[in-house]
């Protein structure tokens, strides 16, 4: 038979080399929608895409199923592959196989793309780091997770040195368990996006020049720091992006990924931001440089200015505040009592749960968003003279551990238990669950996703800004947490190192401490809340409780709220001389039966309602708290209690939802506390 002529070409062969993932197991018809076979599919008539994965197959030579040593090895190199993706190591985490044989992965890799080269000295190889293995798997704490994660960290080494390529198979997956029924296996879904994945390295197509969603009309860029513009081309590809008077170029990676620094900039605008290829070229306009805060937690957060106490005057400022700027990431829907329809469930999945564009602060934008973040972004605008831009990824009813990223709670090692069997599991609060379980009465499927289970918020609405710089954070949220005191103290630490360490930096964090309401429980939380302050760098927080409602968890005078976070941002990371904290209990001695206490911040300290000090008691070696008599002499508070003639400990602002008045100059309300605590032993 006649050879190929110059019109058509013989087709490129792609030997697709691995495991049980690239052969397919558990999905159903997986001759037609395996990863390979998909990826034929894209490819088109010019590849022949052929499928050389086995199930249990192991890098390691001396492992329990090595590929070396198998039919489909000799297969893939009789076929002699133009292209060559190799997808080895998972089972390499057994233990029958890293413990003992570890120190010969690099050399057992460095054949086996050696042989490749020798059967096709013209091959183009490409090696992939792993797709996940996720907690629930049964050896996920014992080892793998541990052995999975040294594996992960050697094989961008070995592309390195024998000079392959790299597919990174584990970014595009990780945040998808529901694709992943066992654990380990993707589903036909799943397979897809490996295929696409693998495509893209392929051909360097992913569609083209596309900024970061965040780059959009009527943004904010932060103020005198570095600023990156990033975002995707087609491999390879220049990419010049044009700021007032700076240009600045890059070029696409072959994973298309692409980012220019800027130089710091000054606070001002209206500017324009011009991002081009070759062949491309979009302009996002109305562009300030100011200051950035993101704004996040659960719905006294997300609790809107409309809803809020407010005059006529401060709504028509915030309509007409030109120089705030507003970014609200809208929930897909809201976690109310009712069952989500089958789109609503399958785009949750999808992590297409928040949506929204720069907006300036105006009629429509402002009544919309967080009362709390625009009190809080109006006094930074009026005091710094600067654009305010102010970013709402927020859910009402999410836990802390739905805003941690899950590499996080993984290894953890109390965290980590959280994330399989969420859904029964005691770590999270009761309504939660039951909350969890009326929106997903209509899913099909047991691995369905929620913005309620651990990782998910981060997932979808933190993890794209963390390349976004940011002044700092604001954060209210506790009360779906309020049922594990202790648990909650972990989480929040972890929440705001994690944050930290993916942005690059130690931003202040600056949260509110729950208001009054009568749940039991949260006397001991704000207090918890209290002692955080001592435990966390560069952190504030703002005093609520006096601001409270007894039957509504979500009280209505939010002004105050945003105001007093804004007066922390204002001293501690603009450096002004502005009072910012409210008192904060600082010691207390006895002597006879008095108890007197010390305060932090203790200027000015009065009663908020010109009445007698409410909210004190005291306890004698028995603990049993006694209501008690409180007065402020000389810049301290004296309580004492006919009841208890022998004070040992003191407390204050102890009820679920107090009328506590103590205050000191600025009128920031004193924080809850108590002198007694537990000490587990």
């Amino acid at each position: 038979m006649p050879g190929f002529s110059s019109q058509h070409p013989a087709k490129l062969k792609v030997a697709a080399i691995g495991n049980s993932v690239t052969y397919g197991s558990g999905i159903a018809d997986r001759e037609k929608y395996a990863y390979p076979a998909q990826l034929q599919e894209l490819l088109g008539d010019r590849y022949d895409v052929a499928n050389f994965g086995l199930s249990g197959a192991t890098l390691l030579e001396k492992g329990h199923r090595p590929y070396t040593q198998t039919q489909q090895y000799k297969d893939a190199l009789a076929y002699a592959p133009d292209i060559a993706v190799i997808h080895l190591g998972l089972n390499d985490t057994d233990p029958r196989n890293w413990p003992n044989y570890r120190d010969e992965f690099v050399g057992d890799y460095y054949s086996l793309i050696d042989t490749l080269r020798t059967a096709n000295p013209d091959v183009r190889i490409y090696i992939c780091r792993l797709t996940p293995i996720f907690s629930g798997h049964p050896r996920f704490q014992s080892g793998t997770r541990e052995w999975f994660w040294q594996i992960q960290a050697l094989i961008p080494l070995i592309a390195e040195t024998k000079d392959t390529g790299l597919i990174d198979l584990h970014t595009p997956l990780s945040r998808r368990p529901d694709l992943f029924p066992d654990e380990l296996h993707p589903t036909r879904i799943g397979a897809s996006i490996i295929a696409s994945t693998v495509y893209s390295a392929i051909t360097g197509d992913y569609g083209g020049l596309q900024p970061a969603p965040v780059f959009a009309d009527h943004m904010v860029l932060q103020q005198k720091m570095p600023v990156p513009i990033y975002g995707l081309a087609n491999a390879g590809e220049e990419v010049t992006v044009m700021f007032g008077n700076e240009k600045q170029k890059a070029t696409a990676g072959a994973d298309g990924k692409w980012k220019a620094m800027l130089p710091a900039q000054k606070a001002g605008g209206p500017y324009e931001l011009n991002i081009a290829t070759a062949d491309t070229s979009i302009s996002i306009s109305d562009v300030l440089v100011g200051e950035v805060w993101l704004c996040a937690g659960q719905s006294n957060m997300a609790f809107p200015l409309r809803d809020a106490v407010h005059t006529s005057a401060e709504m028509r400022e915030a309509q007409q505040a030109a120089s705030i700027r507003l970014l609200h990431m809208k929930p897909l829907v809201e976690t109310g009592n009712f069952a989500w329809d089958s789109i609503t469930l399958k785009k949750v999945n999808q992590l297409n749960y928040f949506s929204g564009a720069w907006q300036r602060s105006d009629s429509v934008a402002a009544k919309d968003f967080s009362a709390v973040a625009y009190y809080f972004g109006n006094e930074q605008q009026e005091q710094l003279g600067v654009p305010i831009g102010l970013i709402e990824v927020a859910v009402g009813g999410s836990g802390t551990e739905s805003w941690i990223d899950r590499y996080t709670l993984e290894h953890h090692p109390q965290l980590v238990t959280m994330l399989p069997n969420w859904r029964t599991s005691d770590f999270l609060m009761p309504w939660v669950r039951e909350r969890t379980d009326k929106n997903l009465e209509n899913a099909a499927s047991a691995k369905q996703r929620h913005p309620y289970q651990p990782a998910y918020n981060y997932d979808a609405g933190i993890a794209p800004l963390t390349d976004f710089p940011i002044k700092g954070v604001i954060w209210y949220q506790g009360e779906s947490n309020a049922h594990n005191i202790e648990l909650h103290e972990t989480l929040f630490k972890t929440l705001v190192s994690s944050w930290r360490e993916k942005w690059g930096y130690d931003f202040p964090f600056y949260y509110v401490q729950l208001s009054s309401i009568n749940r039991p429980s949260w006397p001991h939380f704000r207090d918890s809340q209290r002692r955080m302050l001592s435990q966390i760098s560069n952190i504030g927080m703002a005093v609520s409780s006096d601001v409270g409602d007894s039957t509504n968890v979500h009280p209505t005078q939010k002004k105050q709220v945003g105001e007093r976070l804004a007066a922390w941002a204002l001293a501690k990371t603009y450096h002004m001389r502005v009072p910012y904290s409210s008192p904060l209990f600082q010691d207390v001695e006895f002597s006879g039966n008095k108890a007197i206490c010390t305060f932090r911040f203790d200027k000015g300290l009065h009663t908020s309602d010109g009445k007698s000090l409410r909210g004190f008691e005291v306890a004698g070696n028995d603990l049993v708290f006694k209501k008690a008599k409180a007065e402020i002499r000389g810049g301290k508070v004296i309580v004492s209690s006919d009841k208890v003639p022998e004070p040992k400990y003191v407390r204050y602002g102890w009820q679920p939802y107090t009328t506590a008045n103590l205050v000191n100059k600025a009128g920031f309300p004193a924080s809850t506390f108590t002198s007694f605590t537990i000490t587990a032993k």
